[in-house]
């Protein structure tokens, strides 16, 4: 399902490529909801540590893709859709380092439930994530201006990420 959901969301990248906005933003959803379908699913059957793995990747991976394709759609998108990439780099560094380190220690979390890994919140997750693809897919002439609010915002998860992991961590080392 984690395949399938992700094949879907890569088969919007040339339709925005070609500016068919409307048709690549269905795409989207569809991943997003296959996004969320796997993991109800393999908390019904069988939660893996490849399965989390695969999850966190690909969506990762099709983040980026979606922004990339801005970038090819109009020249003019490119240092935005850039600086919206390297945003990303943070909130995900941060998301799967903390990850690690609360494995290392034994930290445990079920807040958000059963998960693959510890699950570090911020202002920039998921739904947020998804309502900035639709906004820039129905809005693409606000690109750069939406793409540059979501990438301060995930600077702002990336810092209190970091903040949480020398609160959680400085002592256990």
């Amino acid at each position: 399902m984690t395949l399938a959901g992700f094949a879907i969301g890569l088969c919007a990248i040339p339709l925005i490529a070609v500016e068919s906005y409307w048709l690549a933003l269905l795409l989207i959803l569809l991943n997003r909801l296959f996004d969320g379908l796997d993991g109800a699913v393999a908390r019904h059957s069988l939660l893996t540590d490849f399965g989390g793995y695969l999850d966190i990747v690909c969506d990762f991976i099709f983040y980026a893709a979606v922004i990339f394709a801005f970038a090819l759609a109009r020249p003019e998108n490119a240092l935005a859709a850039a600086f919206l990439i390297f945003s990303f780099i943070g909130t995900a560094s941060t998301f799967l380092t903390y990850a690690i380190m609360a494995e290392k220690h034994k930290v445990t979390t079920s807040i958000r439930g059963q998960k693959s890994l510890y699950y570090l919140g911020g202002l920039a997750e998921g739904g947020e994530t998804l309502l900035t693809m639709v906004l820039i897919c129905v809005f693409p002439g606000y690109f750069s201006v939406i793409a540059i609010v979501f990438g301060l915002m995930c600077w702002i998860t990336t810092g209190t990420r970091v903040y949480a992991a020398w609160i959680a961590f400085r002592e256990l080392s």
